[in-house]
């Protein structure tokens, strides 16, 4: 967009003030809104919005898509983009932009301390003493060191939580269905079973593509080592809850954390309903892994500067849906980002309409990823409008924006 002050900005579920400070020192108009909207509300408030920024809760469907009539990008500030339909958003020539490294810290070190909550009973210990209740007792209490972690999923999160439990004296175990370098001394294991027969804590850390669903279930706990403990901080669909609650009930699991659920409440102070309440030695927490203001703070600047790169330069680095593409601004040019159906030929088909016109190309850059092209041409000098309507009237185009 060429008007900067144009750029209208909506926020959801409580984005952290450093991403609207950034968004407004650019001169965009952002309102930012606390709660999470449904499909009914987002469609009717996206009218008219350049960037949406949304976190885990807030999902972007293909109808959200379809309403929105001036859509730019949209920023997930969190890890993850299962929340947004990525290939509907790319036909639309909209790009997806996350935060894949900011709260990576603050999700391990919640982790690790749960681990010890739950080997040291610490919920339990302090339950009875609010009680009134004094049981100094070392029955069930046991240090970490020494004890064997599995980790499900060995991404960003899962390597950096296996560094940390071995510098506390842990064994580590991971499985990940994709080829991974075990760090330090970390054991791979050829199958999700061999982890869980070997594993004194078995922790999950997988995204949420619809092929996890529901994908640990009974079998899963009843493979487990018996008195073994289990962590849930990856996605709520991914677990079977009433199947925890049973191995937890049987005592086939001494403990669990769970800071994800297959429902959550839409908002800050609505009752939060779950087969795990109630029960003991199970750290329940409301989706706070990545919820320090550090990390908030990290992803809020992070995001933001990704959108507004996007906005003024064109910029697709480290785009979830969209080739990634970032060419140097250069003083005194016009810029013309293309999205287009990557097929053969389209280079070759813009340059031939820039040249017909006698446009001079100052610097080019193109890079595919799967179905679609990402496309940034720097020309310098005049260009008439029929140069754009060429360009836009291209059968692989999918999108065209002139900075």
């Amino acid at each position: 967009m060429s008007d900067q002050a144009k750029v209208r900005v909506l926020l959801l579920e409580s984005i952290h003030h450093d991403a609207v400070t950034r968004l407004e020192a650019e001169g965009y108009s952002v309102e930012s809104v606390r709660n999470a909207l449904d499909e009914a509300e987002l469609i009717e408030r996206i009218k008219g919005v350049h960037l949406l920024g949304i976190r885990s809760k807030t999902r972007v469907t293909a109808k959200v898509l379809e309403a929105a009539d001036s859509l730019m990008a949209v920023g997930a500030f969190c890890i993850g983009t299962d929340q947004i339909d990525l290939l509907t958003a790319s036909a639309s020539g909209v790009a997806v932009f996350n935060a894949p490294f900011s709260n990576t810290r603050s999700v391990v070190e919640l982790a690790i301390a749960e681990i010890i909550a739950m080997t040291r009973r610490l919920t339990e210990k302090n339950a009875l003493m609010h009680d009134g209740v004094w049981d100094k007792s070392a029955d069930g209490a046991h240090e970490i060191r020494g004890r064997r972690l599995g980790i499900v999923g060995y991404g960003n999160i899962g390597t950096q939580l296996s560094v940390l439990a071995e510098n506390l004296g842990m064994h580590v175990s991971f499985y990940d269905t994709a080829d991974k370098l075990a760090l330090s001394n970390a054991h791979r294991c050829a199958s999700i079973e061999e982890l869980l027969e070997t594993s004194d804590i078995v922790t999950l850390h997988v995204d949420g593509r619809p092929g996890n669903a529901g994908f640990f279930t009974a079998d899963q706990f009843k493979r487990m080592k018996p008195g073994s403990l289990f962590l849930n901080l990856s996605r709520g669909i991914v677990v079977d809850h009433l199947a925890l609650r049973d191995a937890l009930v049987s005592g086939h699991i001494a403990g669990a954390a769970v800071d994800v659920f297959p429902k959550e409440p839409k908002g800050r102070g609505d009752e939060f309903v779950s087969e795990l309440r109630g029960l003991p030695n199970v750290i329940l927490t409301p989706h706070i892994g990545g919820s320090t203001e550090e990390a908030q703070s990290d992803i809020g600047d992070f995001v933001a500067n990704k959108l507004t790169h996007f906005v003024q330069d064109g910029n697709t680095t480290l785009s979830v849906n969209l080739p990634s593409v970032a060419l140097p601004e250069q003083e005194g040019m016009s810029r013309i980002v293309h999205v287009h159906i990557n097929t053969p030929g389209v280079l070759a088909k813009v340059n031939s309409i820039l040249a017909q016109h006698s446009v001079n190309v100052e610097g080019q850059l193109l890079s595919t990823r799967g179905e679609y092209g990402y496309l940034i041409t720097d020309i310098s000098g005049d260009y008439s409008a029929e140069v754009l309507d060429q360009l836009r009237g291209m059968e692989q185009t999918v999108r065209l924006r002139v900075l």
